[in-house]
């Protein structure tokens, strides 16, 4: 059930309005405001600015939602493919003028190489885990055209466990949500945050060079790996 498709689709209609909610296994759900997904430039934060500024050549926008990213390379002249598992963003980045959209999962995805691989709005967080982000890099590595490079921003969520006991069993920053819409709830996911230090660790493990290029108040960061 494509829950977070159905609400890009229903908001870029213009569908009377409800809410998308984030069911979580750490507190109360939150509410997901979909408005965010359709960012204009100028609405975007500073780290996804210097991302988007950071690319170069031919672009994969790995888990490009509703295209937001993707449609400010294209204007500036990028060749881009905007690549996304739920069939329901990749219709709204179709009717949104994104030229190039694939709807398929990303460890599929074989048939072109690019320049620059973008993951924002923590889209390496689809890598649930430690284990799948090793694969993910792997993966990565026959994605890219030779020099080319790895930009995703990410977070450090060491504060949720100021008052809770952090995970015995597994990182800290892997975590499970569901979506939750129109009083319909998707399956549970598992999604990753992780902290500068074990990236620039795993990443060393893989083969990558891992600079961390930007950092806010707020534990967010944006990285760049470049194949050492």
């Amino acid at each position: 059930m494509d829950i977070y498709g159905q609400a890009l689709q229903d908001f870029y209609a213009q569908q009377p309005e409800e809410k998308l909610w984030l069911h979580n296994n750490y507190g109360e759900p939150e509410e997901m405001p979909v408005e965010v997904f359709f960012r204009e430039e100028a609405e975007m934060p500073e780290a996804e600015l210097m991302a988007l500024q950071l690319c170069r050549g031919k672009v994969l926008d790995i888990g490009a939602g509703a295209g937001s990213h993707a449609l400010v390379l294209q204007k500036r002249g990028f060749e881009v493919t905007a690549l996304e598992v739920s069939p329901g963003a990749a219709a709204v980045m179709q009717k949104r003028g994104v030229k190039k959209v694939v709807q398929q999962d990303i460890y599929q995805y074989k048939t072109e190489k690019f320049d620059t691989l973008l993951l924002l709005m923590n889209g390496i967080g689809l890598t649930q885990n430690l284990t799948e982000l090793d694969r993910f890099l792997q993966h990565a590595k026959q994605l890219l055209l030779p020099g080319g490079q790895l930009i995703f921003d990410s977070s450090d969520i060491s504060y949720l466990y100021e008052d809770l006991p952090k995970p015995k069993t597994n990182y800290y920053g892997e975590i499970r949500y569901q979506y939750e819409y129109k009083n319909q709830r998707g399956d549970w996911f598992n999604w990753l945050y992780i902290d500068p230090k074990t990236l620039q660790k795993q990443a060393k493990k893989q083969g990558w060079n891992c600079a961390i290029v930007y950092e806010d108040e707020m534990d967010l960061y944006l990285a760049t790996l470049i194949l050492a």
